[in-house]
């Protein structure tokens, strides 16, 4: 029923889009540059609102993001352009000309080959392999935790790769020492977006960069990496956890369970008789690391290649005018032709075989794909209409006082976004290109500004049940899904709340002292730690001997 109601409300509202469009029928006169009647107005806004709320009613982004698109291009159309006009803004202007880009390009072929990557690592059976040898080795249940904790930072190129590597080669590992499914959910969930989204080189950091128009993407992107609050806090939330030993709220039920050997807790555990399939392929450890360290190795070189490096630049000046796209894209390539020769060469898949994995990556690259090229055709259309103009404006005419309280109110927005759609790309796509003429001629805010999108988006992500990544982290570790959801979103709200107080901190503080908000996040989340293990720690600690 609900999904009827959904599907109504975008049929209405396309149908009024249509109509709407169909009166304009002047066109501009030959020789002059068209400017719409609404350009550098408020209306310019109103396409990415359109999208937000679509987005909110019916949790759905594909379609938010489209009728966002027709709306700005319906709105550019008043005062000069017609019906055709706007199919022509839309389709040659809009999504062909954004993938007709060659840096967008560039982005999309690094994560096809990503995928077709990860794909073949997954057909070798290498992290079961991996699996079996840390199981011999790794002798507590700490140990565990940190081993988990260890391997989750260490893939961080992908999230999907990270949920789906980390849950197949540690579950056998906690399994052992009694960890609950649900906890091990939650160390993959958190080390999957919260790692990709501080990692430079990643599918996230391609995503976010591809939304940064008139600027270094790639050095933004680095700038951000210490005012992205959520994601530091999370990783350093998980590893207090296991040093201080204790856990709180649903999460502590199940590991005390866990501790008696109930690893599910609940009565619906699809995944208990599940057949052990920690070994998949002939795959080696080696299979894993070594092409997952060559393409890091290769994208880094192919990174500072871009900038200028072998012409003579410094790796600082380097890294900064470095172009994203070419790096990443050539990286990946050689790194999938040396993962093809490896792995052919070992025997452990055959050409065919590894030919095979291209559709599954690329399939599973398609709804990335989907997300970037409306997110990329919607900012421009707001371009279109002038909306970085009208937003400076209000910014130099009237809003300059309220500069300090926007990151905190940005964080919030973009929380409750990603919570409602699901997904991370698609707020970024929604807010990003509103967020940077906010603070245009101030790099300083731009950063935080940013940062505080991506955290947010980040953490709406992890506390939504409809999140793919959630979802996966379900998968990976073979965990009740709402069962990860409700024991983890204690843990991604505390996060939450302390983020929000250091970016409201943070906003007010200097621009040459902001980046001593981190240090202020990082004390309050320690302290916040202590508190809670106070509150409900006791009991827990014999649960980890």
């Amino acid at each position: 029923m609900k999904n009827s109601k959904s599907r109504a409300v975008l049929v209405i509202a396309m149908a009024l889009l249509m109509v709407a469009a169909l009166p304009i029928l002047a066109f501009a006169e030959d020789g002059e540059e068209y400017v719409p009647k609404l350009y550098g107005t408020a209306i310019s806004l109103l396409p990415p609102i359109i999208a937000i709320a679509l987005a909110l009613i019916t949790k759905e982004v594909y379609s938010s993001l489209f009728l966002g698109i027709v709306s700005g291009a319906v709105l550019w159309s008043i005062g000069g352009q017609g019906f055709f006009g706007i199919l022509e803004h839309v389709m040659n202007d809009g999504i062909v000309g954004n993938l007709a880009d060659s840096y967008n390009m560039g982005i999309i072929v690094f994560l096809v080959l990503l995928g077709w990557l990860v794909a073949m690592m997954n057909k070798t059976g290498a992290s079961g392999a991996f699996g079996v040898w840390a199981e011999d080795r790794i002798k507590t249940k700490k140990g565990a935790s940190f081993a988990t904790i260890a391997l989750g930072c260490l893939i961080f190129v992908d999230d999907y790769f990270n949920c789906l590597t980390v849950g197949s080669v540690m579950r056998p590992v906690t399994d052992k020492h009694k960890i609950s499914r649900a906890k091990l959910a939650y160390l993959i969930d958190a080390t999957a977006a919260p790692v990709c989204i501080i990692a430079p080189i990643s599918s996230w950091a391609a995503a976010v960069v591809g939304f940064v128009e008139g600027d270094d993407g790639f050095l933004r992107f680095i700038k951000c990496i210490p005012f992205n609050y959520y994601a530091i806090l999370t990783i350093i939330m998980m590893i207090m956890l296991v040093v201080m030993k204790f856990d709180y709220g649903p999460m502590k039920t199940h590991e005390i369970n866990a501790a008696h050997g109930d690893l599910y807790t609940t009565e619906d555990r699809p995944y208990a008789d599940a057949e052990d399939d920690k070994v998949a392929g002939k795959g080696q450890v080696k299979d894993m690391i070594v092409p997952v360290a060559v393409l890091i190795l290769l994208c880094v070189i192919f990174l500072l290649y871009s900038g200028g490096f072998f012409d003579g630049e410094s790796v600082i000046d380097s890294f900064s005018n470095a172009d994203a796209a070419v790096g990443l894209s050539i990286g990946s390539m050689l790194a999938l032709l040396f993962a093809l020769i490896w792995y052919i060469g070992r025997r452990v898949l055959t050409f065919k075989e590894a030919m095979e994995c291209f559709p599954e990556g690329f399939k599973a690259m398609v709804p990335a794909i989907m997300i970037l090229t409306f997110a990329w055709t919607l900012k421009t259309m707001t371009d279109s209409l002038g909306a970085k103009d009208f937003v400076a404006g209000v910014v130099e005419n009237s809003a300059a006082g309220m500069q300090a309280f926007l990151p905190a109110i940005i964080f919030a927005i973009a929380v409750g976004l990603s919570f409602a759609t699901g997904t991370s790309w698609g707020t970024f796509g929604i807010l990003i290109p509103i967020v940077i003429p906010l603070f245009e001629g101030n790099d300083t805010m731009i950063s935080l500004s940013m940062a505080a999108c991506m955290a947010g988006a980040v953490c709406g992500d992890h506390c939504s049940p409809i999140s793919d990544t959630t979802i996966m982290a379900s998968a990976g570790a073979q965990s009740n899904h709402i069962n990860h959801v409700n024991t983890q979103l204690p843990y991604a709200l505390t996060v939450a709340a302390v983020s929000f107080v250091a970016y409201l901190i943070s906003g007010f503080l200097p621009d040459g002292a902001k980046i001593a908000g981190l240090v202020i996040a990082i004390a309050l989340m320690i302290g916040t730690m202590f508190v809670l293990k106070n509150l409900f720690g006791k009991g827990s600690e014999e649960e980890y001997a």
